[in-house]
């Protein structure tokens, strides 16, 4: 049986669209959250070295970009709350490895950055979004449970830390840079989450708060 042949180039065809979706998406992400989801097609090509015709190819049109953005970085978001709950034996270190994925993902900085530009209702995501809920949700039970971070901490206060953190720095620090200081506040993050200290002022988003506020 043959899997993946070559072509006459020596390259695994199937192996190459992959990569090219893969940067189309990398690349989409960095210059729609930074330029806006209006951001010219040709330019997201450009950026990830690939032909107008190759971008079409993967991403008939503006919105099937857009969704494929939100269903990979919101499916890896879910999986990394996931894996953390499931290999992590202290609930504060899962809590605290799911943020630093989060970060790496960049979720809280490409889904404000599209949320309104995205279609009706949609099932796949919403899944996705669901199964997110569900574990994160579990990670700050557990690590509340165990005492390892503030009671009064909420749902809608670890998302909106975690959209604070991901703001990208003034234009001029290249993404190292922002990488570097984002994870580098995140530590400090880590260190007030633990239990201490006064009350906090106000009150925290629930997760039903914070859905009306970004509707």
């Amino acid at each position: 049986m043959r899997v993946n042949s070559p072509d006459i180039s020596g390259r695994a065809p199937r192996a190459d669209a992959r990569r090219n979706r893969e940067a189309l998406l990398s690349q989409a992400a960095e210059l729609i959250t930074e330029h806006g989801p209006a951001v010219a097609l040709d330019e997201i090509a450009r950026a990830a070295g690939v032909a107008n015709a190759t971008l079409y190819r993967h991403f008939p049109d503006r919105a099937a970009l857009l969704r494929a953005i939100a269903i990979q970085v919101t499916g890896a978001t879910a999986e990394a709350a996931e894996q953390a709950l499931a290999e992590e034996t202290s609930s504060f270190q899962a809590l605290a490895r799911y943020l630093a994925e989060a970060l790496r993902i960049r979720v809280a900085w490409v889904m404000p950055a599209i949320a309104a530009a995205l279609g009706p209702a949609d099932a796949e995501l919403a899944a996705l979004r669901g199964r997110g809920i569900a574990a994160v949700t579990t990670l700050i039970e557990n690590a509340q449970r165990d005492r390892a971070i503030r009671a009064d901490l909420t749902f809608g206060d670890i998302s909106l830390l975690l959209i604070r953190l991901a703001r990208p720095l003034p234009p001029g620090h290249d993404r190292a840079v922002q990488d570097a200081a984002a994870h580098r506040h995140l530590a400090i993050v880590l260190a007030g989450l633990r239990p201490g200290g006064g009350p906090l002022p106000g009150t925290g988003l629930t997760l039903a708060g914070l859905r009306r506020s970004e509707g």
